[in-house]
């Protein structure tokens, strides 16, 4: 039997769920979000299966087949990919300020701007990273000036290695590596030393540097020389001259030598001079797959070219890597880069819930490089939703 207060208090109750049924759901609801039958594909969990990824406080819960119990909200992934959120480690999101979100409603929940800006403006991109709704941070170009249509260092008191220093220390929270772009028409004959300036810029803060291959004046393996242990070598697949392989179509011994000591090899798709369909199909038939796909992203690069970063990476299933192999790289691989990356690139329970939800459509598809070559692929991935940190980010309208 309840006495009156107890009646009373029930009855309150009872009211008030009446009036909003949605509090009794939300009270009972053991996750927060649940995305329901997709194919998850991590390969750091070499899963690749028809799953549910449950999320609560923010983070992965449980991966499991048909989860049992409540959810506030329900993503049905029926049909779709589900994969760990994409990081793009060579973008230019940071020279706009929507340019992190536009990039996030892609499924890129987190990402790397690589050298917008140099030391006189690097609090322009430091500010654009500080504000965006995912983890972003920047590489500081060594030319202190940024980006030039005349070439960033073709002037090499540019390159100045005491103003890059003060820069990254006023802003050492998201500059976390120096950019040297390398390339004739940026560098000329100038590219070795640009290169020595941003490593003497690097060691300084235990940095990683950048290096924008291709076309450049002084031979690749001069250049590899100056590489250590966790630089990057982006625009991989760019032609001649000084090309990744020989004319034979080997993989230079220098190169071999630079991924053994732990250098990164990263795509860096662009729209210029990076990508050739010849010279991405011998570097792969050789056996020298990326560890990172980027996507070199401007907004520019929105209409052509680039697209967006799960369009990049059709452009590899194309080429014949296998899906498995084109989200690592996409995913775990970058997240060993930088070290505000770690413990995402994955979806193991306990990490940051960071989802892109992707559709392989099958089709006939037209891939053009930066030469304007066209060649049609069979399959291509479209963004169709992301989760960033257990929320669900608004679709391009």
């Amino acid at each position: 039997m309840l006495n009156r207060r107890q009646f009373l208090g029930a009855a309150a109750g009872a009211a008030a769920l009446m009036r909003n049924p949605k509090a009794f759901t939300a009270a009972r609801a053991k996750y927060d979000l649940i995305v329901k039958s997709g194919r998850v594909i991590d390969p750091s969990l070499k899963l690749d299966a028809i799953r549910d990824v449950a999320i609560a406080g923010g983070r992965i819960a449980a991966i499991e087949t048909n989860i049992a119990g409540d959810a506030s909200e329900v993503i049905d992934a029926r049909g779709k990919l589900v994969v760990p959120g994409l990081i793009d480690i060579h973008t230019h999101a940071a020279r706009v300020k929507d340019g992190p979100a536009l990039c996030l409603a892609d499924g890129v929940t987190g990402f790397i701007d690589a050298g917008s800006q140099g030391a006189d403006h690097i609090a322009d991109t430091v500010a654009v990273a500080k504000s965006a709704p995912q983890p972003g941070r920047v590489l500081i170009n060594i030319g202190r000036a940024g980006i030039l249509p005349e070439g960033d260092t073709m002037d090499i008191s540019r390159a100045d290695v005491a103003a890059a220093r003060d820069a990254i220390a006023r802003n050492r929270e998201i500059v976390v590596g120096v950019k040297a772009r390398l390339s004739n028409n940026v560098a000329g004959n100038n590219d070795y030393e640009v290169l020595r300036r941003a490593q003497e810029v690097a060691s300084s803060f235990n940095l990683p540097v950048m290096i924008h291959m291709g076309q450049t004046i002084s031979p690749l393996p001069r250049l590899l020389a100056l590489l250590k242990p966790g630089d990057i070598v982006t625009h991989m697949l760019a032609p001649p001259p000084n090309s990744i392989i020989d004319d034979a179509g080997h993989i230079l011994p220098e190169v071999l030598a630079a991924r053994k000591r732990g250098v990164w090899f990263d795509v860096g798709n662009g729209r210029n001079g990076h990508l050739r369909w010849d010279i991405a199909e011998r570097v792969l038939k050789a056996g020298f797959l990326p560890d990172t796909f980027s996507t070199d992203w401007s907004v520019e690069g929105r209409t052509s070219q680039v697209i967006d970063f799960p369009n990049v990476m059709s452009k590899f299933l194309m080429l014949g890597m296998r899906l498995d192999q084109v989200i690592g790289c996409a995913t775990v691989n970058p997240a060993r880069t930088f070290q505000v990356f770690r413990g995402h690139g994955t979806l193991k329970v306990g990490v940051p819930a960071d989802v892109a939800v992707l559709e392989l459509r099958e089709g006939m598809f037209e891939f053009v490089d930066n030469y304007e070559n066209k060649r049609t692929g069979r399959q291509r991935l479209f963004p169709a939703g992301t989760v960033l940190g257990g929320k669900r980010i608004a679709a391009h309208s």
